[in-house]
């Protein structure tokens, strides 16, 4: 398949005035109802997310056709619209058939029958059309899984079976079925912060974080390249998406960087890099943020509160990459084009600065993120008549219209992936594959992140960020968060504090290993005994010995990985969507874009190792700080040695010790080992900057 044919963008149909009115109506009547449930919840959360599901499978079906890029008949145009009407039908009837299922002993009829086929059927094929074949194939073969293939399956995923009649009442009555927990997650907090940045863009907010980008870094050795960092991270919150975000800011940044010198695909790298860290960039962090809140039951505030310093080491490291580039190119500053700091918020600053500080501050004061979002729009509008594009009637309704349409795909998705994790929670399908990964990884966390770092990535090839995450998070959080949990238990027990109970419960695990279990025993002894413990053992040891705030931090690191692995999709060749999109705004090779880009985003790696292995999130704040200081000369450091220059290029042996330098300060160790760290990267950089001002005073 070809690299075009795989980055090829969904295009949806257009229509005559008439049936385009009344599309951008039904956007709108959904927008609003979405807004108004979530103040005054008139009907309940399960007929929500029902009514959720079925006003985007009917515009997924209209908008969406099967068949993309051939000829779109007349009939195909019929015939969708047919499936639309009736997958949407199917969808609101379902809810109401609900208490005649109880009363019949849930026993479904010919009418349940019929509407639940269509719903299970309009999720697989509309999936299809919107992301491609894995999720369909996904629920198709989960499906039959738990009906029929699963018994004869041997092994820890052999399943004995279940009725087709139970598998579709589960399907759609489950708990995280079609209209379960993250279809709830879908038709509240994602959609009503996709329509709060739709809001915003509306607004000129995106114009502003440009022209604020620009003022901050335009004149900077490598300002262009800086700016597209700034102006993705800040764009990239609100869209939520890579793909969109390379899209819209990269039309700007990515000339501006060519015209600078930077070479083509390099451009469209930093571009593509940028924005992938959108999504990690809190407050908003796309839908990952609010499916990682339901998941592990850890306050949403909570999450973003810290993500916020691991995102900006991520940004961090990009730019690094881009003033190290300029300097190895010896480009010069661009000439000022005027844009400063004041006029840039005159211009539009009021529209995005009081709407994000009104949304964290409801979050920090304990309003719900629904309800943030709502009073967020309301100040995107309020605030945007302190500006230039001040918006009325048809502006609001604009911005409904085009947050219904840019909702679409993420709604389906997020609704039938629910099809998905219904099966792996029913079958135990999770804790199986979390068992598995501990056993191939042999209770080393390292090989344990590097197995999840490539399920990330073939499931990437196939499925949009979000998915990615939710199925790697339900298969192998698990398994990373107890490992993770498993230091506190080593560090106790090197520190001699077993309990009797512990001691009793690791005598079963280890027998062989009593004499050492009853006296001292060094950090490594400890970790070779827990490495070596059976499931059953483990489990009950950690809920004995590892307090409860460990345990959520345990929780929260694993997931807050697993996020950050699963966004490597968008920047990692073969298949890189953000990468090959700017490489069409370029003009670069697609696959030479996607390994700049690729190279460009190490931060996508390097963070989750320093989450694993030291408290980046779990800390208290001086040694969040610290391990964040490190990190920032850390990544300098190997990005400098990476790219072989400073200030001036440096040789292969500086590089060879500047890579080792810049390792240590991120590796955990004792701190004058990171100081060692930050002592070789600050004097390697001395002796450079140094150099350079020799050369320059040599050219007079």
């Amino acid at each position: 398949m070809s690299e075009e044919k795989i980055a090829e963008p969904l295009v949806q149909r257009t229509f005559p005035g008439l049936a385009t009115m009344l599309i951008s109506g039904l956007c709108l009547l959904i927008s609003a109802g979405h807004i108004y449930v979530a103040f005054d919840p008139i009907i309940s959360e399960f007929q929500r997310n029902a009514y959720h599901f079925a006003g985007f499978a009917f515009l997924a079906s209209v908008l969406y056709p099967a068949r993309r890029g051939r000829v779109d008949s007349q009939s195909l145009r019929v015939i969708d619209i047919a499936l639309g009407v009736a997958v949407a039908a199917s969808a609101i009837y379902l809810p109401w058939a609900e208490n005649g299922i109880y009363d019949r002993g849930v026993k479904l009829n010919a009418l349940d029958w019929t509407a639940t086929a269509i719903c299970v059927v309009a999720a697989v094929e509309l999936t299809r059309r919107l992301t491609g074949w894995v999720i369909p194939i996904l629920i198709i073969l989960s499906l039959s899984y738990v009906g029929f293939w699963g018994k004869y399956v041997s092994g820890v995923f052999s399943f004995p079976g279940l009725s087709w009649e139970t598998i579709a009442f589960r399907a759609i009555y489950g708990d995280d079925a079609l209209f379960g927990t993250i279809a709830r997650i879908s038709s509240t907090y994602v959609f009503l912060f996709i329509i709060f940045g739709a809001f915003l863009l509306r607004s000129g907010a995106g114009d502003f974080v440009i022209n604020l980008a620009r003022a901050v870094a335009g004149k900077l050795v490598g300002g262009p390249g800086i700016v597209a960092v700034i102006a993705s991270g800040l764009t990239g919150t609100i869209s939520g998406s890579a793909v969109a975000n390379t899209a819209s800011t990269g039309v700007i940044t990515i000339p501006l960087m060519k015209k600078a010198g930077f070479p083509p695909k390099f451009a469209g790298g930093v571009e593509a890099a940028a924005s992938t860290g959108g999504q990690l960039m809190p407050p908003i962090m796309g839908a990952g943020a609010f499916v990682m809140a339901s998941f592990t039951q850890i306050p949403y505030e909570t999450i973003v509160a810290v993500a916020a310093l691991p995102a900006l080491l991520y940004f961090l490291s990009v730019a690094f990459f881009v003033r190290i580039e300029a300097r190895r190119l010896n480009l010069q500053p661009m000439e000022a084009d005027g844009e400063t700091l004041r006029s840039a918020f005159a211009k539009g600053g009021a529209s995005f600065v009081i709407p994000i500080s009104t949304l964290i501050g409801m979050l920090v004061v304990g309003f719900t993120p629904a309800y943030a979002a709502v009073f967020g729009i309301l100040a995107v509008i309020a605030s945007s008549w302190l500006t230039q594009t001040r918006m009325g009637p048809r502006a609001i309704a604009e911005a409904l219209i085009m947050g219904t349409k840019g909702m679409i795909m993420t709604a389906v998705l997020l609704c039938s992936v629910g099809l998905v994790v219904n099966v792996i929670s029913t079958a135990g399908v999770g804790n199986t594959f979390s068992l598995m990964i501990a056993q191939w990884a042999g209770g080393n966390l390292l090989i344990a992140l590097l197995l999840v770092a490539l399920a990330s990535l073939v499931l990437g090839m196939g499925l949009p960020v979000t998915a990615a995450y939710i199925v790697l998070a339900t298969l192998s959080a698990p398994a990373l968060a107890g490992m993770i949990a498993d230091r506190f238990v080593i560090d106790a027990m090197a520190a001699g504090q077993l309990s009797d109970s512990a001691r009793a419960i690791l005598m079963l695990g280890v027998p062989e290993k009593m004499d050492i279990l009853m006296g001292p025993m060094t950090a490594v002894q400890a970790a070779e005994i827990v490495k070596g413990l059976p499931l059953e053992i483990a489990a009950p040891l950690r809920d004995l010995m590892v307090p409860s705030e460990v345990a959520i931090a345990a929780l929260l690191s694993a997931h807050m990985i697993i996020f950050w692995l699963s966004q490597d999709s968008n920047v990692t060749p073969p298949v890189a969507l953000a990468a090959f999109t700017a490489a069409a705004i370029a003009k670069a090779p697609a696959m030479a874009t996607g390994f700049s880009s690729w190279k460009l985003a190490k931060g996508l790696y390097i963070v989750p190792l320093m989450i694993a292995y030291t408290p980046f999130l779990s800390g208290d704040w001086p040694e969040v700080l610290r391990i964040f200081g490190f990190g920032v000369v850390g990544v300098y450091g190997l990005a400098a040695a990476m790219q072989g220059c400073m200030e001036r290029p440096i040789g292969l042996i500086q590089r060879l010790i500047l890579g080792a330098a810049g390792a240590l300060c991120i590796w955990p160790a004792p701190y004058y080992v990171d100081l060692l760290g930050i002592g070789v990267v600050v004097v390697l950089l001395v002796i450079n900057v140094r150099g350079l001002r020799a050369e320059q005073a040599a050219r007079g």
